[in-house]
């Protein structure tokens, strides 16, 4: 069965988790594709409420398999803390797998996260300091580890010490940082390999078997296309590629498989962390969508900069990505507002427009200026609906403005936190 890739069209923070979640009933296979425990997935259901890292969203599927893919950076405390907690609720792990070819977040990268924060100065990127981003720098420069490291304890001994010789210099010498004992480093992450060594696994006959069955493989990925280090608000960006090349790459899944791009993207516009972000200009409607919205990092705690739908960047991203159709989520925040906002171009010289379809470059984003279109708002709640036909004549409207501009069809709609709260679009 084709694939299908679940990637956010915005800075992230979209609700990937709760159409993971929504899709893994069907699913034979989820598969984790890039990322870290850096962001959160937060998910609502029968179960309660989680924020997974690291473990796949369609772990709450009693016969749906979960894989972290061989593009993720596994810090196996988080994931071992996670598993236990799915436990604690009663929500069973016994499908979850890790790929062998997994990076490996180790001690001394949290340390470096924040030290090249600190010595970042003004020009800091915001970055959560968990280690994520020196982690793929590390496995970009051939000295990482490896999940697969964890299986053999000499060798694992032997990768560390090799892998110190490269970093403890540029903690003392660089840094002014103490050294890192690989001694202990070695005793401490062996006994954490106990809890994931039966789970490690050549994810390549996995992936094999699991688009050879009749039901979809359905692929995760972390944050949006604006994070993205290649497409992205480049230096403002993550470490890993949310896109579908990213999804194909880190859960070694054929390009030619994946058939279906859904894009999430929220019924306005979040980012936590720096950069440049235009449409959150407008503070007003931002500081109350932020309230309204609960828009806060979901493992930081960090406040989210909130303002209208950007469809530049969506439009944008949408193109990069090859997405498919929009699963559109929290358009019941927008509840009682008198007009909804869509950002449709930007400013950024005098005389100088960008419009939906164009995009500009970092430096001029920097300084650019939304331009916004007015629609009528709602005062009928769509919070908890389940059919279209009961959604209010102007919320229909705010939507097929936004597939107008976006140029894809919104196929899910999300009207609440739960599970349930999804409206299926044609």
């Amino acid at each position: 069965m084709p694939a299908t890739a679940v990637i956010g069209v915005q800075w992230g923070d979209e609700g990937k988790g709760k159409v993971v979640d929504y899709l893994g009933s069907d699913a034979s296979l989820v598969v984790r594709f890039q990322g870290g425990d850096n962001a959160g997935h937060t998910v609502v259901n029968s179960h309660g409420t989680f924020v997974l890292r690291l473990v796949p969203c369609g772990i709450f599927h009693e016969g749906t398999r979960c894989l972290i893919g061989a593009g993720v950076a596994v810090n196996p405390r988080t994931m071992l803390s996670e598993m236990d907690r799915l436990a604690d609720h009663g929500v069973k792990t016994g499908g979850l797998l890790v790929d062998r070819r997994a990076t490996l977040v180790m001690p001394w990268h949290p340390t470096l996260d924040r030290l090249e924060e600190e010595a970042r100065g003004e020009a800091f990127i915001g970055t959560t300091r968990r280690g994520v981003g020196p982690a793929f720098t590390d496995k970009a420069g051939r000295w990482g580890l490896k999940v697969e490291d964890l299986l053999e304890k000499d060798w694992f001994a032997r990768r560390v010490r090799q892998s110190l010789d490269l970093v403890n210099p540029l903690l003392t010498r660089r840094f002014g940082a103490p050294a890192v004992d690989p001694d202990a480093v070695v005793e401490q992450y062996w006994a954490l390999g106990a809890g994931l060594r039966d789970l490690i696994v050549d994810s390549v006959p996995v992936v094999r078997e699991a688009l050879a069955d009749a039901k979809p493989v359905v692929l995760e990925g972390q944050l949006g296309v604006m994070r993205d280090p290649d497409w992205g608000t480049y230096p403002y960006v993550t470490s890993s590629s949310p896109t579908p090349g990213g999804a194909a790459a880190g859960a070694g899944v054929p390009s030619w498989a994946i058939t279906r791009v859904i894009g999430v993207a929220k019924a306005y516009s979040t980012a936590v962390g720096e950069g440049p972000f235009p449409v959150g200009e407008e503070s007003e409607i931002g500081a109350y969508l932020m309230d309204r919205g609960r828009e806060y990092g979901a493992v930081t705690g960090r406040p989210r900069r909130c303002g209208w739908f950007d469809a530049v960047a969506a439009r944008y991203a949408v193109t990069v990505a090859g997405v498919t159709e929009l699963a559109l989520t929290k358009v019941d925040i927008l509840d009682g507002l008198d007009r909804v906002g869509i950002c449709i171009g930007y400013q950024v010289g005098p005389g100088v427009t960008c419009g939906v379809g164009d995009f500009p470059t970092v430096r001029l984003l920097q300084r650019a200026k939304p331009v916004f279109e007015y629609l009528p708002g709602w005062t009928t709640p769509t919070a908890g609906i389940r059919n279209a036909a009961e959604l209010p004549a102007a919320a229909r409207a705010f939507i097929r403005r936004l597939e107008e501009l976006v140029g894809v069809p919104v196929r899910l709609l999300s009207t609440g936190p739960n599970r349930e709260e999804v409206i299926r679009l044609t």
